[in-house]
């Protein structure tokens, strides 16, 4: 019992701190300083000598430098015609499905999620052309918001993934391994979107009214065309990951370069381009650092206080089947994404449920991509859903109302994570396949 209510009393200490407003990074600091000097009498000079080393290990980790490489690549990709060529390219091949152009959004958003890593760079980029163009053929908003929210996230899900090599870093596995075990189940959760969408097209054909112009053979090369750009890309970044030329962290550097090369060859590299989106990258992936560093320093003290140990025995006590106790964790995980975004998520629960996941006999390569799944429903998940407040930038529209919209895709996600949970051979049969010794 003692372990549970320090356990509690460590939850309550983050609600506290991150309910004034406080930074993460900083709040997640606090609650270890605060949590040690409470519970078990440690000192601030004892505390300092721990921290120190947690900052250089944690900071200097190579794992990370894909992070804000993957960043960059999506910066530059907002500051060029990539996205509109994407909903051009998609346009003429979407016609003849039930959902027409709606499906530029899922496509779309799949698509960009291959090279940027990102669902927020996902979502907005598709976004800024797709919301402009479906609104002018009256397609319906319910249906286009949605489909937007929900195929956004995939920017987490379909590799690379920030929050993957995130979780690889914390939990110590392949981030490679981890890439390829996304590939399956984002392509899944793709095609319950678009059949969601096909079928309620079908059923209600004024939600996606078909344009006066029928695209011939012709129209469609020229879509192919301009959708090469962004399959080079996937194949440069994805394909020397799994052909075991690059790590992740040389990939995203090629990837990189070539998107570079892109713009240059396409006649749109500026200078000012280049250095406004290396300054972005530099902000976010900064963000990111010193958030692991702090929840680096949250796992150690949860270690001195023996939580997940603790917890993990207190758990275990209770006997529960492998399958409740995910279901416990996704109700948790889902709870957790109405208040915090997705790297907060992942940082600051990873210590406590990690264990007690492996200790049920799960892969922790299959958990990452359930967790993933899990941080991608936070995205869409008000108060503090981001793509939420991404389109809610992009038309306007009060932020209750997409996530009425985006409702539906909620509930598609959960039911991709419970598919995953009974078949976790979809997220595991790639990595084995394309990395078995």
């Amino acid at each position: 019992m003692e372990s549970l209510f320090v356990a509690f009393v460590v939850l309550l200490l983050i609600i506290f701190y991150l309910g004034l407003g406080v930074w993460v990074f900083a709040g997640l600091l606090l609650v270890s300083t605060t949590a040690l000097v409470l519970m078990i009498d440690m000192d601030l000079h004892r505390i300092g000598t721990i921290i120190s080393p947690l900052i250089i290990r944690s900071a200097t980790a190579w794992e990370l430098s894909a992070i804000p490489m993957f960043i960059w690549m999506g910066e530059i990709m907002l500051r060029t015609d990539i996205s509109d060529r994407l909903f051009r390219g998609l346009a003429p091949l979407t016609y003849y499905l039930p959902g027409r152009l709606l499906h530029t959004n899922i496509a779309g958003s799949a698509l960009f999620a291959a090279v940027s890593g990102s669902s927020a760079a996902t979502t907005a980029s598709v976004g800024k052309i797709t919301m402009s163009e479906l609104g002018k053929r009256n397609y319906a908003r319910s249906l286009t918001y949605g489909s937007l929210a929900g195929a956004g996230s995939l920017g987490l899900l379909i590799p690379p993934s920030i929050v993957m090599i995130v979780y690889g870093v914390l939990a110590e596995v392949s981030i490679a391994r981890l890439f390829a075990a996304g590939v399956f189940p984002g392509l899944m959760l793709a095609g319950l979107y678009a059949v969601y969408v096909g079928s309620v097209s079908l059923a209600r054909p004024e939600m996606a009214p078909a344009d006066d112009v029928r695209p011939g053979w012709r129209e469609m090369a020229i879509g192919l065309w301009n959708l090469l750009p962004i399959a080079f890309l996937i194949f440069v970044v994805l394909g020397s990951i799994y052909s075991g030329i690059a790590t992740p962290s040389e990939a995203a550097a090629v990837g990189v370069v070539t998107t570079l090369l892109l713009t240059v060859l396409t006649g749109q590299f500026r200078f000012e381009m280049l250095l406004s989106s290396l300054i972005s990258s530099a902000q976010t992936g900064c963000m990111i650092g010193i958030i692991l560093i702090a929840a680096s320093f949250l796992s150690t003290a949860m270690g001195f206080l023996h939580v997940p140990q603790d917890v993990a025995s207190a758990i275990g006590t209770l006997d529960l089947t492998p399958f409740q106790l995910i279901a416990i964790l996704a109700v948790f995980y889902v709870i957790l994404g109405m208040f915090l975004e997705g790297i907060s998520i992942t940082v600051m629960s990873l210590p406590i449920t990690l264990p007690l996941v492996v200790a049920s006999g799960f892969d922790p390569i299959w958990f990452g991509i359930f967790l993933v799944i899990m941080v991608e429903l936070a995205q869409i998940t008000p108060p503090i859903g981001f793509n939420l407040f991404i389109i809610q930038g992009l038309t306007d529209t009060s932020i209750m109302r997409v996530a009425i919209y985006a409702a539906p895709f909620f509930v598609l996600m959960c039911f991709g994570a419970a598919i995953i949970t009974v078949f976790p051979e979809i997220a595991l049969w790639l990595p084995e396949f394309l990395f078995a010794r």
